[in-house]
């Protein structure tokens, strides 16, 4: 019976910089992709978002930040246009601001 050590066998003769390489390059491999929006989900994500700022229905966002996806569930408070941001508040009173170019999906 082969009893295989795996990458143990191996690391004793790597150079620390090769093996922090490895770690790298394994991380990478969890990276995800921002998705393109077509016009049509762009707006349709609007017409969302201005019904929750008029009539203060909680969302859930989901917006792509540093090579992953993250959702806040709360309140359209505000859209600013200038900045292209979005001002959400959640049911704890956590502000936060989204990039517009960011937000790949809304949902009611």
């Amino acid at each position: 019976m082969i009893r295989d050590r795996g990458n143990i066998k191996w690391t004793s003769m790597m150079l620390p910089e090769h093996v922090k390489l490895l770690r790298d390059w394994a991380k990478e491999d969890e990276y995800e992709t921002k998705p393109e929006l077509d016009e049509q989900q762009l707006e349709q994500m609007n017409a969302v978002i201005c019904e929750s700022m008029a009539y203060g229905t909680e969302l859930a966002i989901t917006y792509f930040e540093h090579t992953r996806h993250c959702t806040v569930r709360g309140v359209v408070h505000y859209v600013d246009e200038v900045r292209q941001k979005l001002r959400v508040v959640d049911q704890s009173g956590r502000i936060y601001y989204i990039s517009l170019t960011a937000v790949t999906e809304v949902s009611g």
